[in-house]
């Protein structure tokens, strides 16, 4: 494993800066993947065990008034917070292209209409081939990481997914932007139904960003967890494992 970089993500917030401290046993490990390079923590120990992998959602993306922002990296902890507490033996954080690390053929396509591109997926599915080898993996995604790793499973059949986990989840982002009236996001791909994995979705009741009615629309009732106490960005006391 490469050395630890940094230990910390320093993240500014208007005037004000917080700053996440990785646990000691976690290691900063960037990736080199298509034309991104991606920033992962990363907690290995066990060379047969799966590999819990925790895609970062789409961030700092847009403003309050909804323009497109020069830096997609997010400012909540929400999932390096989830990944953190994850006992077991291998556990990654996956951030999003250009997030943390923005390298010169970053541009902001990557994080607004082709968040979901073909080069993005590649790169995200490069990357956790990268860190799985022959390792099977099981991929949480939150938000808009949801539809990564959906995509990644989608697009990539040699690789071998124990289970699929998606929190606050988009599944389909063109019912997601006519929900909302928004523009599409031209330059993205889009999931041809669920992949066919184990699987479990968690929401929130009343989630504003991903209404309840699409998710019961694109998953059903089987596979989904509403979870009431909780909001888009917060689910105060989840346990996934």
């Amino acid at each position: 494993m490469k050395k630890n970089l940094f230990y910390a993500f320093v993240i500014l917030a208007g005037c004000s800066t917080s700053v996440w401290r990785a646990p000691s046993d976690f290691v900063s490990v960037p990736i080199n993947a298509g034309k991104y390079t991606i920033a992962t923590f990363q907690k290995v120990s066990d060379n047969t065990s799966p590999i819990h992998i925790y895609i970062e959602g789409d961030g700092n993306s847009f403003d309050a008034h909804g323009h497109p922002t020069s830096d997609p990296t997010p400012r909540g902890t929400f999932m390096r917070d989830l990944a953190s507490h994850d006992s077991s033996p291998n556990v990654i954080y996956m951030a999003r292209p250009c997030q943390f690390i923005k390298t010169p053929t970053c541009s902001r396509t990557d994080w607004t209409t082709g968040r979901f591109s073909a080069e993005i997926i590649d790169s995200v599915a490069d990357a956790i081939k990268q860190v799985a080898g022959n390792v099977p993996v099981i991929l949480i995604g939150y938000s808009g990481g949801a539809m990564i790793s959906g995509l990644v499973i989608q697009n990539n059949p040699d690789l071998t997914v124990e289970k699929w986990i998606t929190i606050a989840g988009v599944l389909n982002h063109a019912e997601w932007t006519s929900y909302f009236k928004d523009a599409p996001l031209s330059v993205s791909l889009n999931l041809n139904g669920l992949p066919n994995v184990p699987q479990v979705h968690y929401i929130a009741r009343g989630d504003r960003v991903v209404p309840n009615s699409l998710s019961h629309k694109w998953v059903g009732d089987k596979e989904l967890v509403v979870t009431d106490g909780a909001t888009h960005t917060k689910f105060p006391n989840l346990k996934i494992f």
